[in-house]
């Protein structure tokens, strides 16, 4: 327990020599926690009762009071006791225990039927000239010994409440009240000084409920001290942080200056979205470390799938896939430069050490353009990327001049381009996809043995699969010139190569089969010469 020392009052004014407070394990001031309140209920309500059908001996009463009497010592000022409604009087500082609810043994009544009981008096009844009290739920009471000049001086509510009263009033009841428990502490931090020190140890959701009473009551001071606190506090998680933009928000629309607490949120200064984006993108494309580079692009890739999910705005995702597709661009022209470097006569006679720098950094280049992909087909936006590395003819002739080591990472990138084709992340014109196979087909397969035996990430079904619908999208004569160079290819190379044997079934039933635009016969019966029976 906690005294409250004041000084000396105007004239006029209750003289307060202390006003003892409860007072948690963290040595803040408050009314007993929830147990306490839940443990005093199934104390003294008689619908907790074991054994309500067995006769409730003499001794019993004795027992129960004797407990109480030890609780009540002098030096205690958090006294439980139980008054029924007829018993009450606010004026009244000596509550005692009824004897009648510890003999009642009648049916379970209902608990909207109860009587009011208080079953804690809070405060210092000897120096105080006003009761509170606080009905909550289940028949459950607080008392409160408070002072008229404390609540008048810092709450309006107490303000306008006893100004509509009479001025000798010496009882007030708050009906419905939701949360006693924070109610309690709240009214006792009126009597405190130093409010920050009482609130520093406590958890951000218990200063938000203070909050919400503080409100309610129109405690101005303490608002201003829980919102000091919730803008210097760690907010622990996306929900913690949920609950207090919500509680902040709700206090800005009633007028109340909570603007340091949002600036967490929210930014005064016009900064461009472009801006902020390039800015980051280019650092993480600039990076020279390796780990911090890799870590750096899959939480940028995350954070924007997320703006992906949650977002409305078009002109913001325009705005985004502009600068994605600037960087796309820097990349494939430092990519081209790099390309044509490596592919002179006299690079293959440089010592290791100059021509390292350039492997790394082509690899390092065709690494950024397949994030930047994988970004754009996230965002549903790629379709321009297909065009963009279709028309890279010089690359590709390029690619056959350089070793495979130093190559192999630009067939990532048109391997993830067939595989989104084939799942429908990509809807580019046939025309693009035509010009896609024709321009990075043969490169990819020059590459497929590194790819499956050097590239970790590399999926030779999931590509195979892709390369193949994206074969199929296109008309029947493509279809056709395609697979057919493949299938020379395939039987050379066998497993060197991407077996798209599926799309050559596939194809080969279209062409053979069931063809859908027959020379002869009906083209509403298609497969009516392929009938049992009918065969002429």
């Amino acid at each position: 327990m906690a005294e409250i020392r004041l000084t000396k009052v105007e004239q006029g004014q209750t003289k307060i020599r202390n006003v003892p407070i409860a007072v948690t394990p963290e040595g803040f001031w408050c009314c007993p926690s929830p147990v306490v309140f839940q443990k005093t209920i199934k104390a003294q309500n008689p619908l907790n009762k074991t054994k309500p059908s067995s006769p409730p001996p003499k001794t019993t009463v004795q027992k129960k009071r004797t407990p109480i009497n030890e609780r009540k010592a002098p030096s205690t000022p958090l006294r439980s006791s139980v008054v029924s409604d007829d018993q009450r009087n606010c004026g009244s500082d000596t509550p005692g225990v009824s004897a009648s609810i510890v003999s009642e043994r009648t049916p379970r009544p209902k608990i909207e039927s109860l009587p009011r009981k208080v079953a804690i008096e809070f405060g210092e009844p000897g120096t105080s000239d006003m009761k509170v009290v606080l009905l909550g739920k289940q028949g459950f009471c607080v008392k409160l010994s408070v002072h008229k000049n404390v609540l008048v001086e810092n709450s309006s509510f107490f303000a306008d409440k006893l100004s509509e009263e009479e001025s000798n009033l010496s009882c007030l009841e708050i009906d419905d009240c939701e949360d006693v428990e924070i109610y309690v502490e709240t009214v006792g931090l009126m009597y405190c000084k130093e409010m920050k020190q009482r609130l520093i140890k406590q958890s951000v959701s218990r200063v938000l409920r203070i909050l919400k009473v503080a409100e309610l009551i129109s405690f101005n001071t303490c608002i201003q001290s829980c919102l000091k606190y919730l803008e210097a506090v760690p907010w622990i998680g996306e929900e913690e942080e949920e609950k207090v933009v919500s509680s902040v928000i709700r206090l800005q629309n009633e007028g109340i200056g909570v603007t340091p607490v949002l600036k967490r949120v929210s930014s005064n200064v016009a900064n461009p979205p472009k801006d902020t984006i390039s800015h980051i993108m280019e650092l993480v494309l600039k990076s020279n470390e390796e780990k911090g580079r890799r870590e750096m692009k899959s939480v940028v890739l995350k954070l924007l799938r997320e703006n992906n999910s949650l977002s409305s705005c078009t002109d913001s995702s325009d705005i985004c896939n502009e600068t994605i597709y600037s960087s796309c661009r820097s990349c494939l022209n430092s990519l081209l430069s790099l390309f044509k470097q490596a592919a002179e006569p006299e690079f293959a006679d440089k010592p290791l050490d100059n021509k390292e720098p350039v492997v790394k950094q082509i690899a390092l280049e065709a690494d950024n353009l397949s994030w930047l992909l994988e970004i754009l087909a996230d965002r549903q936006a790629a379709d321009e990327f297909a065009l963009i590395w279709s028309n890279q003819q010089e690359l590709a002739a390029l690619h056959s001049k350089l070793p495979i080591v130093s190559r192999y990472h630009v067939s990532c990138i048109t391997s993830r381009l067939f595989v989104g084709i084939g799942r429908g992340e990509l809807l580019p014109s046939k025309d693009t996809r035509h010009l896609l196979l024709q321009t990075w087909l043969q490169p990819l397969i020059n590459d497929y043995s590194w790819l499956q035996h050097g590239c970790r990430s590399f999926d030779r079904k999931v590509v195979e699969e892709g390369i193949g619908r994206t074969i199929l999208t296109l008309p029947l004569e493509n279809q056709r010139s395609i697979l057919l160079a493949w299938l020379g290819t395939f039987l050379k190379a066998g497993d060197n190569c991407p077996n798209l044997q599926r799309a050559f079934e596939v194809w080969w039933r279209r062409t053979f089969i069931r063809p859908y635009m027959e020379t002869q016969g009906s083209p509403q019966q298609p497969d009516s010469s392929m009938t049992p029976g009918q065969e002429t």
